[in-house]
């Protein structure tokens, strides 16, 4: 019987708290500059497209695309797939693929996230939709 992965408690700060605080609720937010309306994560309150300080946090819905990946077969750790998805709403991120066979995964794929327990707030992850 093999053990689930273990994963390190995100760093928190003020400014990502309320990531965090969304994230042990299930909902993966995002932010949006209300000066030039683009969505960005990871959220900080800066615009990193206008450099404006007009920014509010949104939920995503979590669907995304995968844009490229990675599989990494020869790990301590075991095999894990990296990869750049979209999310629906625009943004991409840098993340993992897991709970799926990672030889199925492909780029256009739909994905999405799934949140795995740490010692603290959950970490996001993508899933196979």
């Amino acid at each position: 019987m093999s053990e689930a992965k273990k994963y390190n408690a995100p760093v928190t700060n003020p400014e990502t708290a309320p990531f965090w605080e969304a994230a042990k609720a299930g909902k993966f937010m995002i932010k949006r500059c209300n000066t030039c309306g683009e969505a960005h994560y990871f959220p900080r309150a800066i615009c990193p497209f206008c450099f404006s300080d007009k920014t509010v946090w949104e939920e995503s819905s979590g669907e995304a695309t995968v844009y490229t990946y990675s599989l990494m077969r020869k790990s301590p750790t075991g095999p894990y797939a990296i990869a750049y998805v979209t999310l629906k709403e625009g943004p991409s991120l840098q993340t993992n693929i897991v709970d799926c066979d990672l030889e199925t995964v492909k780029i256009g794929q739909k994905v999405k996230v799934v949140w795995k327990p740490t010692d603290g707030a959950p970490l996001p992850f993508f899933t196979p939709a």
